[in-house]
């Protein structure tokens, strides 16, 4: 394993897993697998099913790395745990001892900072979602996975002048959305602080 891999952010590994890059998938097995089945073990207590879940969560980070943004990928990681692990016991007959289970599952600890910065991404991504889909599809690629506007004209297919208007109306969408996501940003900091 590449000894500069180790010390990319979460951030540039992403990157690199979006170009199927194993080395760089590795480095995040390796730097969350037992974060995330520590997690599941204290909610459910079932070692061959926690290290199941564990393990479909990372194969369907590899699998999608190329479809889904992630801005802030440990809180998606055990936000992921959680829910697999809801789904199992809501998949399973259920008895009290399972529903008692289902019902005392503790979300991640997140500092304020990070619950903020989760909404805030949120509120960034519905509004990136309410772009026209090629729209979105060219902003997507030039500000997330940082092709040039050049790599997307090929990709797509259309001219570096669309590209540019692409870019340059979803940053028109998003700066009249600004004042927006300054209250959003507000509004989410004193909600989880009160």
């Amino acid at each position: 394993m590449e000894n500069y891999l180790l010390k990319m952010s979460d951030d540039e590994l992403q990157k690199l897993i979006s170009q199927e890059n194993q080395e760089a998938f590795a480095i995040i097995f390796n730097r969350y697998w037992k974060r995330l089945y520590t997690y599941a073990f204290k909610i459910y207590k079932d070692e061959a099913v926690c290290e199941d879940i564990v393990q479909e969560i990372f194969i369907s980070l590899w699998k999608n790395s190329g479809n889904t943004v992630i801005l802030n990928l440990e809180a998606y990681l055990l936000r992921a745990v959680k829910y697999k692990i809801a789904n199992q016991i809501r998949n399973l007959k259920f008895d009290k001892e399972q529903l008692d289970v289902l019902e005392s599952i503790p979300a991640p600890h997140f500092t304020i900072n990070d619950i903020e910065y989760i909404e805030f991404e949120k509120g960034i991504m519905d509004q990136i979602n309410q772009l026209t889909p090629k729209c979105r599809e060219v902003f997507l690629l030039s500000r997330v996975d940082h092709f040039t506007n050049a790599e997307i004209a090929e990709k797509l297919s259309l001219s570096i002048h669309t590209i540019e208007k692409h870019i340059s109306n979803a940053l028109k969408q998003l700066r009249l959305n600004e004042h927006h996501n300054y209250l959003l940003f507000w509004w989410a900091a004193f909600f989880y602080v009160n």
